[in-house]
């Protein structure tokens, strides 16, 4: 599995994932929230930046199923998604990750015919902190 390349900017959002939160970026002086993380606000220009929680409930924007060929490590697991998820407390937020059954589960543990664009997702984490989404239970 590939990790997560961090900077300065992003790095707080892989330290809170691995600690089971979904945080955000925003402005601490306008409170706009942003991501990807960056320095400057796009919005009002300022520097200053905080890490808001979010609820990790959102829905499908869209989606591909990647198939081989692939880079070696995934074309083991495909096909599998890749989904775009807006989230329900921030619509501007997009993340992009792998809808599966259950936290850690791998990539091709949800059939691609089950992933539908507006379905209501919940983030949840593997044991690494890397973000993963799974169906909302009605």
């Amino acid at each position: 599995m590939l990790a997560p390349v961090t900077d300065t900017d992003g790095s707080p959002f892989w330290q809170y994932a691995a600690q089971g939160e979904l945080r955000i970026q925003a402005c601490a002086d306008c409170g706009e929230l942003r991501f990807p993380p960056r320095p400057c606000c796009p919005h009002c220009q300022s520097f200053a930046s905080e890490w808001r929680q979010v609820s990790g409930h959102g829905r499908i924007w869209s989606y591909v199923v990647p198939h081989p060929p692939l880079l070696p490590d995934y074309a083991a697991q495909a096909p599998y998604n890749v989904i775009v998820v807006e989230l329900a407390d921030a619509p501007r937020i997009r993340l992009v990750g792998n809808l599966v059954t259950e936290a850690g589960a791998p990539l091709d543990s949800l059939s691609p015919d089950r992933v539908r664009i507006g379905a209501r997702v919940q983030v949840v984490f593997t044991d690494t902190g890397l973000p993963q989404w799974i169906l909302e239970r009605p």
